[in-house]
């Protein structure tokens, strides 16, 4: 059982690295066409509806269970995982949930929103992506000898 945090955090790294990827290379791009109110709409729209259950047990479970698997396993790449997952967790609180508040609010035009807010997504998504390799890697290599260094 001492694996089954490492397998949840490497799951939560892979559908949160695939849901901010997919706003990089689908979602912005398709609403890059679009009207300035469509755009607000559409934005405003997926940040009240992504707040849910599911999203918030993904996004903070994630990192609490890369930290357990830390303290469990003591190796380099559930440390790696795991630093990578708060990184992505800090990113999307300090940068970009106060954008799509400011964008709710009507605060930030989408010029002044869409450029910084499709920067930190993409921090975030790499920052993510790094995560499921290395909790990957950390599970691929499990109970193997580990270089030393």
């Amino acid at each position: 059982m001492r694996s089954a945090p490492l397998l949840g955090a490497t799951l939560a790294a892979a559908l949160m690295a695939g849901l901010f990827a997919g706003f990089a290379y689908a979602v912005m791009p398709g609403l890059a066409g679009a009207g300035d109110a469509t755009f607000v709409e559409a934005m405003n729209q997926i940040n009240v509806a992504i707040v849910n259950p599911l999203f918030l047990l993904v996004f903070l479970g994630g990192p609490v269970l890369g930290l357990v698997a830390l303290v469990l396993e003591r190796r380099r790449a559930v440390a790696v995982g795991f630093a990578l997952s708060v990184v992505m967790l800090l990113v999307t609180m300090a940068a970009n949930v106060p954008l799509n508040d400011a964008l709710a609010a009507g605060t930030v035009t989408r010029a002044g929103f869409e450029g910084p807010w499709d920067t930190w997504n993409v921090v975030r998504a790499v920052a993510g992506t790094g995560s499921l390799v290395a909790f990957s890697w950390a599970l691929l290599t499990r109970g193997k000898p580990q270089l030393k260094g």
